[in-house]
């Protein structure tokens, strides 16, 4: 599982990068987008950014259950937040507005979880069958 979320922060990060060079060069200036909808979407490009990082981190973790449900609530949180604020720019539907925080929830349980491994001491295996 430790690859996958690798992979995960890897894809997320490049798909970062991708909506804020779009939100950056496509959106900004463009008719009827309200400057407010261009710092959304923005905003879910830097979470999405900073919760891709934290993907990668989570994969370099040991496995541990803790540390799966960090890369699910980040995967999760990341499509729900950095999503809607994309969709709520894109579409300017404010109900998507309404989803963001599902995302940040998911947001701070991931990074509760990833606490919870880092208080925990790593048990060395090769130590413990000696």
């Amino acid at each position: 599982m430790q690859r996958t979320w690798l992979l995960a922060g890897a894809i997320s990060g490049g798909l970062a990068v991708a909506a804020g060079a779009f939100g950056a060069h496509a959106l900004e200036g463009r008719a009827g987008l309200s400057e407010r909808h261009l710092n959304a979407f923005k905003v879910g490009a830097q979470y999405q950014m900073n919760h891709a990082l934290a993907l990668v981190a989570v994969g370099l973790l040991p496995r541990r259950r803790a540390a799966a449900v960090a890369g699910w609530s980040f995967l999760t949180g990341t499509i729900l937040f950095a999503g809607s604020l994309y969709l709520l720019a894109l579409t300017q539907v404010g109900w998507w507005g309404a989803v963001t925080p599902i995302g940040g929830v998911l947001f701070l349980v991931g990074w509760s979880a990833l606490i919870t491994v880092g208080c925990r001491p790593i048990r060395n295996k090769s130590v413990q069958g000696q």
